[in-house]
């Protein structure tokens, strides 16, 4: 269970993200082809994010190994977090891909994984600057 009070919160949802981040991006980048007939969705789209992801998942861990991570770099966390879900639904509205049932529940799920990993990293944050106030 998540203890929401402890100063590490912060710490281990940036790590949690990069989990996530570095799985997604693994499994998008190595199983693209299976994915493509499985999702209906190009396999090089989803090379291109999952290879993107897996930078962004190595910055996530090395950030949540700092004793106190800059707030510049969460909050730039965040706001890339928050473009990825909105681009996510985008992708889903502009008619650019057709994915089955399947492909849309995927882009859905990790769209809504990733909206609640910035929320609890701005909550972290938000926290870690009450505590650091005390």
């Amino acid at each position: 269970m998540l203890n929401v009070q402890s100063p590490l919160f912060l710490r281990r949802v940036l790590l949690a993200d990069a989990a996530a981040g570095a799985a997604a991006g693994l499994l998008m980048l190595i199983g693209a082809g299976m994915l493509e007939s499985l999702l209906n969705l190009p396999a090089a789209l989803l090379r291109t994010a999952g290879a993107s992801l897996l930078p962004f998942a190595a910055f996530l861990a090395w950030l949540g190994t700092r004793k106190a991570p800059p707030r510049a770099a969460v909050w730039a966390v965040i706001a890339v977090n928050a473009v990825w879900v909105v681009d996510s639904f985008y992708l889903l509205l502009s008619g650019w891909v057709a994915p089955n049932a399947a492909g849309q529940a995927f882009i859905v799920a990790q769209a809504l994984a990733v909206a609640v990993l910035a929320e609890l990293e701005y909550f972290g944050l938000r926290r870690s600057a009450r505590i650091a106030a005390c």
